[in-house]
């Protein structure tokens, strides 16, 4: 048996209590609702000339919201139950973090975003619940990098630290380099997948091979993983549109991203067969590179990138994605000593890279012919500091904020994982991993399930 102390009843309990307490004061000191979340709105609307209830932004982005929360916690949340053994940490721990992390990113975003400098408050709406959702999922792609490996102490801290990144290189991107990141190829993807590959980097685990017998799917447990990637396949085009401008933008986003994720899921199936001499598919292949049309759209989704630029885009995010999960994931394992367990690098960080620089060049050759004149103040938002911006600066921009985005993935993941390195956070032992019952009560668990495990 294992001789790392995983006791984790006095720091999880105290974390949990402590932190949600702090959010409790914190809310109390800065959080209010916003003219249209608030009582007031019937006076704000005959103040403004607004008729109709329907006005209201919850409307326009409720069911957006109601997508990319999903998104969040169901395809997420399953996508990581494809260890034989590891289900209850993949959706559970995944719940603990996304519910501390959407609180943790209402308070970091505001203070960058919308904190009144008048009142000193910040005030949330609906579109403030989507952005808090996206912040969260920045995280929860780290958690793919150190599925099995790491205690839920360790976890909230991954999320603490990872919120906080997250709102400042969000807030240098979006806001000072002027980059359009709809659906966060940059700021979630990019980030995300690097700062979880940093972490898992520091605390590389050099026995870890005493753990590979858990390190494995069930026939089961890859159906539960399938759920988590139709979910995440199905809203996607929502998750990439649900902060766009209304109106075009909005509606281009979805069919670029549509079109994209349709065309990554036969180029995946594809190198899939084509990978094996009896030309039969992986599941790991299916349950992930079908998802990087969506990933690598998301810079692009709302520009004009037409729809077979879209297609073209899903074909070769399909295709390069899953040579990542057959030759680079085990080139960084042997050479680079980077294990990482959901292969979040095929997944997030390389097809997030490859949406940055693919948002970078679709905006660097827009042109008043394709867009109009007022398209391309609309879509680049070229107003006020910005309206004389030309699009190959505001390519070059795009490009940098692609950069800043995997550099804080990189050194922040770096710093967060030299913290969790000190041992008293309760995590297993190489020996241990990938095992549900270290941190969860699992009843009848080997005899009905795992017959001779």
């Amino acid at each position: 048996m294992a001789d790392t102390n995983t006791n984790v009843r006095v720091s999880l309990p105290a974390v949990c209590f402590v932190w949600q307490i702090a959010m409790i004061i914190l809310f109390g000191v800065f959080i209010r609702y916003d003219e249209e979340s608030d009582a007031h709105w019937v006076e704000f609307k005959r103040e403004h000339n607004i008729t109709s209830d329907i006005e209201n932004d919850f409307y326009f982005r409720y069911p957006s919201f109601q997508d990319v929360h999903v998104m969040i916690f169901v395809g997420f949340g399953f996508l990581m139950t494809f260890l034989k053994r590891y289900s209850f940490g993949g959706v559970g721990f995944n719940f603990l973090i996304a519910a501390f992390g959407l609180q943790w990113a209402l308070l970091m975003q505001g203070w960058f975003h919308s904190l009144d400098p008048a009142t000193g408050k910040i005030y949330i709406g609906v579109e403030s619940l989507i952005n808090a959702d996206f912040c969260c999922a920045g995280s929860l792609i780290a958690y793919g990098a150190l599925l099995g490996k790491v205690s839920p102490v360790q976890l909230m801290v991954v999320t603490l630290f990872g919120v906080t990144l997250f709102a400042v290189e969000e807030y240098i991107i979006l806001t000072l380099l002027h980059c359009r990141d709809a659906g966060g190829s940059m700021v979630i993807h990019a980030f995300g997948g690097y700062y979880g590959l940093a972490i898992s980097w520091v605390l590389y685990r050099p026995n870890l091979h005493q753990s590979k017998r858990l390190n494995g799917s069930v026939y089961h447990s890859d159906v539960f993983a399938m759920i988590g990637t139709l979910f995440l396949w199905m809203f996607w085009p929502s998750f990439n549109s649900a902060i766009t401008d209304h109106g075009d933008g909005q509606h281009r986003a979805a069919i670029n991203t549509y079109l994209a994720l349709a065309s990554s899921v036969l180029t995946t199936v594809a190198i899939s067969s084509m990978s094996q001499k009896t030309g039969k598919l992986d599941m790991v292949h299916i349950q992930n590179a079908t998802l990087a049309g969506g990933v690598a759209m998301g810079t692009a989704a709302e520009f004009m990138i037409t729809p077979y630029g879209s297609l073209i885009v899903g074909f070769c995010t399909g295709i390069i994605s899953t040579f990542g999960y057959l030759y680079i994931t085990p080139f960084l394992e042997k050479y680079l000593k980077l294990q990482d367990t959901c292969g979040v690098h095929n997944l997030h960080a390389l097809p997030g890279m490859l949406g940055g620089f693919i948002g970078a060049i679709v905006a660097a050759a827009a042109t008043e012919s394709v867009y109009s004149a007022e398209g391309l103040i609309n879509v680049f938002d070229f107003e006020g500091s910005f309206a004389n911006r030309g699009v190959g600066t505001q390519g070059g921009f795009q490009a940098a904020g692609t950069c800043v985005a995997i550099a804080f993935g990189l050194v922040g993941g770096a710093i967060v994982g030299l913290i969790l390195r000190i041992p008293i956070w309760g995590d297993p032992a190489d020996d241990n991993c990938y095992d549900d019952e270290v941190y969860w009560e699992v009843r009848v668990f080997r005899e009905c399930c795992f017959p001779g495990i």
